[in-house]
């Protein structure tokens, strides 16, 4: 199911084919707080694995988000980033605009993401702090890839 729009001169599509994986790599490898030294190879299944989303400017890709879903019930929001000199223009805004019309998105029970800097963000599309946080539970084996 894919889509695409044109937003003052930005494509969003969620179409993998038009995905650069190696700028994803590159931004998530060395410039995420959450993903640094991230291995390629697992990136490209973490990709297969996923609904992505991403925005290009003169067909370079400038900002990206990854859905994991069952496609029915449940998702989690991951791998959100716009490009540091691509800030500020509206471009995040946009991508969740994208990202909330996705079809799949409207039907789901239960929509999760953690973050720790782009809460204004999120409460715009509906995200709030977990409700009930004493039912969550987690296993988290390491804080980056690089630190393993």
């Amino acid at each position: 199911m894919n889509g695409e729009k044109t937003i003052n001169g930005i494509l969003y599509s969620n179409n993998k084919n038009l995905l650069q994986i190696e700028v994803i790599h590159k931004y998530l490898n060395e410039e995420s707080y959450w993903a640094k030294g991230i291995p390629f190879k697992l990136l490209h299944e973490c990709i297969n694995g996923s609904v992505c989303f991403a925005a290009y400017s003169n067909n370079k890709q400038i900002a990206f988000a990854r859905l994991i879903t069952d496609g029915a019930t449940f998702g989690y929001l991951a791998d959100v980033f716009v490009m540091a000199q691509y800030r500020g223009k509206g471009i995040a805004n946009e991508l969740m605009k994208f990202v909330m019309e996705y079809e799949p998105v409207t039907k789901l029970r239960r929509f999760m993401l953690a973050t720790k800097d782009a809460h204004s963000l999120y409460e715009k599309y509906g995200f709030k702090p977990l409700a009930e946080p004493e039912r969550f539970m987690e296993i988290k084996s390491f804080e980056n890839y690089s630190v393993k």
